[in-house]
């Protein structure tokens, strides 16, 4: 039972699945790569061959819609200046997902049908996919990556390198925001600095993977014991949610050390030589800083790093006014706008804003090294149960779990911290 439980929980996942398929080519690639027959062409190539087999192997017809807004992106590139590029890429790409997304939503909310398990994966690649396009197209904008214009020739010799980073197969269905620098100077160094697999390294992913996978199942079991949402009483509620997220946090992780472990065997990952691209490698997962720290704020940006540093530099740099709350709006909007998503983002938007104001006035009054460690213990078990209580929101997406959710005992904990946020502004505004 226990083991096939485990299978069901990870291994038979769709995309755990896939991403574990593609492991062969990855080590393939790299092999490859160590050889001076194969070119750079010829990289460039077997990557992009490489995400188109996977894509239509995942995703079957539906792959359209990733192969579509790939094709309309590189054309954008190569037709407009830098310029003018992100903000029609911007909304071109932003406007075909959410297209999608309300295709989903018509066929969850309006037709009550589950959508196809492949439609799922599509939308999970066409995030990730709006992630690679406007970060690329940023780079363009902003000089950091020349643009394919020109001629004939300096075109296609830029357009191959575009596609090939659209839609090579070790990020296609996930993983950490590679930026194209660094994308391009790991396919282009030279055979003899191409980096050699550590089975070690490999091997202690794994053993990460199958610790993670085997708490999910104690704590599945926890979790199945127990009563829902809407049969529980106060304390129970707290534990029914934070086991909960407990739960889906387990996920996360395991998927990142896999999503990460496949980008190291084909020789992108965290070992790989950074000097040569600007932006170095940024895993997603961070478990211990996820888990011990006492700031919202913190957990923020250490959750799903790289999406982080994607949002930080698309949105919140940009942003004039409000820019944590444009920040988490567009994240919701990214997501897919689902009515628990559109609620769990701005709720966590709040959250962030009353975490700097709270801290900032403990620093100010707080001296005493027991009374720190004391608030550094209520802060932290606050943290992670506005935090549960934030995935519960983001995860049930549907209207009705979101009211079971709110009518439950655990609305106190985010209840709490906008009465300090109320107060504490109110108390800077007359400081001011």
């Amino acid at each position: 039972m226990f083991r096939m439980d485990w299978l069901q929980l990870f291994f038979l996942h769709p995309v755990s699945l896939y991403q574990g398929a593609a492991f062969p080519f990855a080590f393939l690639f790299n092999y490859l790569c160590i050889m001076d027959s194969f070119s750079i062409r010829a990289r460039y190539l077997f990557l992009l061959a490489g995400g188109g087999v996977l894509a239509l192997v995942a995703m079957g017809p539906y792959a359209l819609l990733i192969f579509i807004p790939t094709v309309c992106a590189v054309a954008l590139f190569s037709l407009h200046g830098p310029q003018e590029v992100h903000r029609l890429t911007f909304f071109f790409q932003m406007g075909w997902q959410t297209l999608c997304h309300l295709g989903l939503h018509y066929t969850e909310y309006y037709l009550q049908e589950p959508p196809p398990m492949r439609f799922y994966i599509v939308l999970s690649s066409l995030m990730l996919l709006t992630q690679r396009v406007t970060s690329l197209s940023l780079d363009i904008c902003e000089g950091k990556v020349e643009a394919a214009t020109g001629g004939i020739h300096n075109r296609s010799s830029r357009t191959l390198p575009y596609f090939s980073y659209l839609l090579f197969f070790p990020a296609l269905l996930g993983g950490p925001l590679c930026s194209f620098q660094r994308f391009q100077a790991c396919v282009e160094r030279s055979s003899s600095l191409y980096p050699t697999i550590s089975f070690w390294a490999l091997a202690w992913r794994g053993l990460q993977i199958v610790g993670l996978e085997c708490l999910k199942v104690v704590l599945r079991r926890v979790v199945s014991a127990g009563a829902g949402l809407d049969d529980c009483q106060q304390l129970e509620c707290v534990c029914i949610m934070w086991s909960t997220a407990g739960l889906f946090k387990l996920t996360y992780y395991s998927h990142w050390i896999l999503d990460d472990s496949l980008l190291y065997a084909a020789g992108f990952g965290s070992e790989v030589d950074q000097k040569s691209g600007e932006e170095g490698y940024t895993p997603d997962g961070d478990m211990w800083t996820l888990e011990t720290t006492h700031k919202i704020s913190l957990f923020a940006r250490h959750w799903n790093r790289s999406t982080a540093r994607w949002l930080r530099r698309l949105i919140f740099q940009n942003s004039r006014r409000w820019p944590v709350g444009q920040t988490f709006a567009f994240s919701a909007w990214w997501h897919g706008l689902h009515p628990g998503q559109v609620f769990g983002f701005l709720c966590w938007s709040v959250m962030v804003e009353a975490d700097y104001l709270i801290h900032t006035f403990a620093n100010e009054y707080i001296s005493s090294w027991p009374l720190r460690l004391l608030y550094r213990a209520l802060t932290w078990a606050h943290t992670q149960l506005i935090i549960a209580y934030v995935m519960l929101a983001v995860e049930g997406r549907s209207l009705a779990s979101l009211c079971r959710l709110c009518c439950s005992y655990n609305s106190i904990f985010p209840g709490v911290y906008c009465v300090l946020l109320f107060l504490l502004a109110k108390r800077k505004q007359k400081c001011n």
